[in-house]
């Protein structure tokens, strides 16, 4: 067995303390206003996401960010890094995406062996698909693996969000993951060959939602 395999199975795992279960990225304000109340608005909802906003950019840009932390290419990751942050269109995801790329920066210090470069300790600032996409580079995963995961890890994540905020029970659960997992190799083979000039994070929706639940009153999530 790959040890690769094994890093990738902890990258992705939702143990890895990150904090991503605070967050729902807009979805607890689409259950508050009532576009997502059941399993098939929570797939569309998703779904949409993943295969028109997510699938569109984050993930062609954390696929080029491990190229580059792969390369020694200090420069197209500052660039990378950056562009993310700025196409962050709340506070909220901003905030989320920056928390978690300082727990992911503190975690990989904490682990026993691994080469953390100066240059990423110089960024002052550290987006989530930056911090994966070294990890993802050192432990030598292969590319089309680890954008699945990055994939799957985000739609677990969002099924999760569901299932406390509508909520819905453990067995709607597994058949929108079965169905999101579905989509995911399709999303992810599109990520690795879509050029930078077709990335893109029009997501109206999602905006609005994010925005929006940056004043809701009563919420269980940071996002």
């Amino acid at each position: 067995m790959s040890p690769a395999l094994c890093r990738l199975l902890q990258l992705a795992s939702p143990a890895l303390p990150v904090g991503a279960y605070t967050y729902s990225q807009g979805l607890e304000w689409a259950v508050e206003a009532g576009l997502v109340h059941d399993q098939g608005s929570a797939l569309q909802w998703i779904a949409g996401l993943l295969e028109e906003g997510i699938g569109r950019c984050e993930a062609p840009l954390a696929g080029c960010l491990q190229r580059a932390w792969a390369s020694g290419g200090m420069d197209e990751v500052e660039r990378l890094n950056d562009e993310f942050l700025a196409s962050r269109e709340s506070s909220e995801l901003r905030a989320e995406t920056l928390q978690m790329g300082y727990s992911m920066r503190r975690l990989l210090h904490d682990l026993d062996d691994f080469p953390v470069p100066a240059a990423f300790d110089a960024l002052p600032e550290v987006s989530f698909p930056c911090a994966w996409g070294l990890a993802a580079a050192v432990w030598e995963i292969p590319l089309a693996d680890s954008l699945t995961a990055y994939l799957w890890s985000w739609c677990e994540n969002q099924v999760m969000a569901a299932l406390k905020a509508v909520p819905l029970g453990q067995a709607v659960g597994q058949r929108l993951l079965l169905e999101l997992g579905g989509r995911i190799p399709a999303v992810a083979q599109q990520a690795l060959s879509l050029p930078e000039e077709r990335w893109s994070n029009f997501a109206p929706g999602l905006a609005l939602a994010s925005s929006r639940h940056e004043t809701q009153y009563s919420r269980l999530f940071r996002s």
